[in-house]
């Protein structure tokens, strides 16, 4: 039996995509760990920075060096938006793209038997690995959607994956039925563009009308959201989210930026107010919500001024966390050839006042627990304490027998640290 080895690049769908992958392949294949040697060596690539593309190439190029008679496979975004770079490595034995990914099995029989698979071209078609059980650790990842039709000026994804897809809802709830079955209690709802959800449906089927249907399974206790566009929470959505009970109070709502004319440039659909509704929709929902956010420093164009507006936005809306990134020209993106990009100094500027702002606003958040008590579902050992994270993501550890992972307990606070609380 062949010996198969995953390297995984880039976000949560990927990592879905990989144990998808990894379960069409696990009849015929022994799977391996990345760093075995291996017959075969598949690297999911990612494209989102051209960071991600070096990275991509390293992995690909090392494969060969684990063992120079492997079957090395390219498949991912890289694929999609650099193909003509991977076919320029030597190293690389077979190239597959997004679409094919469901069907690899097939294509490294193919390959074995010196056969040429043609690929099925099918137009807005979301690719179902059927049911994956993605887990980390006590949770559950789903992919639910595929593809952006967004187009935002820095990023590439949509010429990665392609427009909006979305997976049938009755194959949504067979895989998390069969999940809630293992024992998992969690599940995070993950896509490209989440909120774009059954948008591709000629029924009218959507976003909220799948998290009220997985609330009614039985066994799972917690259903959490990738990140959201902004403008899926209206109050017709919020009316709805109160009925599903198991929602998590956690909410990650990408802004990118805090200035008007930013966001314009950025080719974002929203304002800075209509953003700020949002925020007030939400925390008027739910008393305990936190919310997180991305946010781009040193876009093209962004003055002093315009990062200013963003910076006292911020202090204004108060995230739990924010996640912050200095912009990178992404080749092939409309914000790579824009003029006045902003230099180096000035980004490390920007995000060290950010990344302040954002611990401080953390800190302040966790000490508000002191005295309280919470609810966690444990996760892991950790030297000692049981870890886990609260409904409306917070870590929290206890001194508690590791009989309690994957239990949702009680623990009342005792202390606050920078990033978790002691109970």
């Amino acid at each position: 039996m062949k010996r198969v080895a995953f390297y995984t690049l880039g976000c949560k769908v990927n990592q879905y995509e990989t144990n998808g992958m990894s379960q069409k392949l696990m009849d015929n294949y022994e799977i391996v760990e990345p760093e075995e040697k291996a017959d075969i060596y598949i690297v999911n690539t990612c494209s989102v920075t051209n960071v991600s593309d070096r990275k991509s190439r390293q992995m690909l190029r090392r494969a060969k060096e684990l063992n120079k008679d492997a079957l090395v496979v390219a498949v991912g975004c890289y694929v999609d938006t650099g193909r003509k770079e991977i076919e320029n490595i030597p190293e690389v034995d077979l190239i597959l793209d997004n679409s094919q990914k469901t069907d690899i099995d097939k294509y490294i029989d193919a390959y074995f038997e010196g056969k040429t698979l043609e690929k099925q071209e099918k137009e807005n078609y979301f690719y179902d690995f059927g049911s994956v059980t993605y887990t980390e650790k006590t949770r559950a990842v789903i992919k639910v959607q595929d593809g952006c039709n967004n187009f935002c000026s820095y990023c590439i994804i949509p010429y990665a994956r392609g427009r909006i897809c979305s997976r049938r809802p009755e194959s949504v709830i067979n895989e998390i039925t069969e999940i809630a079955k293992n024992g998992i209690k969690e599940v995070v709802i993950t896509g490209i563009q989440v909120s774009s959800y059954g948008a591709d449906f000629k029924e009218k089927y959507e976003l909220i009308d799948l998290l009220e249907d997985i609330n009614k399974i039985d066994g799972i206790e917690r259903i959490r959201l990738g990140s959201l566009e902004p403008l899926i929470i209206t109050d017709e959505f919020c009316e709805r989210l109160k009925g599903v009970s198991k929602i998590c109070h956690h909410f990650h709502l990408s802004l990118q930026s805090g200035c008007d004319k930013t966001l314009k440039e950025m080719n974002r659909r929203y304002t800075t107010e209509q953003f700020e509704m949002v925020v007030s929709r939400l925390r008027k929902l739910y008393d305990d919500v936190i919310l997180t956010t991305d946010i781009i420093v040193g876009f093209p164009n962004e003055t002093d001024e315009d990062f200013e507006k963003t910076y006292e936005y911020l202090k204004k809306i108060k995230f739990y966390k924010m996640h912050v990134f200095k912009f990178s020209p992404r080749r092939g993106t409309v914000a790579a050839k824009m003029k006045n990009q902003v230099t180096g100094d000035k980004k490390d500027e920007r995000s060290k006042r950010l990344i302040e702002l954002s611990a401080k606003n953390e800190k302040n958040y966790l000490l508000q627990y002191i005295g309280k008590s919470v609810e966690v579902l444990f996760e892991e050992n950790e030297n000692g304490f049981l870890k886990g994270h609260t409904s409306n993501y917070i870590v929290v550890k206890s001194a508690q027998s590791e009989e309690y992972l994957n239990q949702i307990m009680t623990i009342k606070i005792k202390k606050a640290y920078d990033e978790f609380l002691e109970g």
